[in-house]
């Protein structure tokens, strides 16, 4: 399936209008100046689907990484932050060089956190573990007025978050809701 009709396909989905129509009527910025959340970002543009079977984390010369027009995204979002004075008190990244290089490029730092990291190949144990230490964050970043944090991850990551998907630099502003569970806040679209 190519990139556009695979786009195509996650976009039409019955459960992304259904959760976007719940998301409330905040726009991202407000969401993000009224603080107490997340924006969680799906990495820029990196053409592909999976990475190479000679994959090997800390060697980006083996994985699948941001295009020209994917390191320019993530600067047009980055300058969307700047234009509006918004900065982040936190961002975290997953250790993949695409998303490290978002977060570089749009926000010039990243915390590299394993739990944002890509669930493909990854056993199912860990991938609880990942998922429970996300939902924990994202509680203690809900209870921190004044501030949002940023994560830059992969879409498996984010649809295992929430049910959705998510195109290549977009993002959900998101915060702690009952039991856990995360709650939509906004939509971020590319830029």
């Amino acid at each position: 399936m190519s990139l556009l009709s695979r786009r195509n396909f996650l976009g039409s989905s019955l459960v992304l209008p259904h959760l976007l129509s719940h998301a409330g009527d905040a726009e991202p910025e407000s969401a993000l100046r009224a603080g107490a959340c997340v924006l969680v970002v799906r990495h820029a543009l990196a053409p592909g689907t999976f990475d190479p079977p000679e994959f090997r984390l800390g060697d980006c010369s083996t994985q699948r990484n941001l295009s020209e027009e994917g390191r320019t995204q993530a600067r047009r979002m980055g300058a969307w932050f700047k234009a509006r004075s918004l900065r982040p008190a936190r961002v975290r990244t997953s250790p993949w060089c695409r998303c490290v290089d978002t977060a570089n490029l749009a926000f010039e730092r990243g915390d590299v956190w394993p739990a944002l990291g890509s669930p493909q190949g990854v056993d199912e144990t860990a991938n609880r573990i990942h998922q429970q230490a996300l939902r924990e964050a994202l509680a203690a970043a809900s209870k921190r007025k004044g501030g949002f944090e940023v994560w830059v991850t992969h879409m498996f990551v984010i649809s295992e978050l929430v049910p959705t998907s998510i195109a290549s630099g977009e993002g959900l502003v998101l915060r702690g809701g009952a039991a856990g569970a995360p709650q939509v806040l906004a939509r971020f679209p590319a830029v």
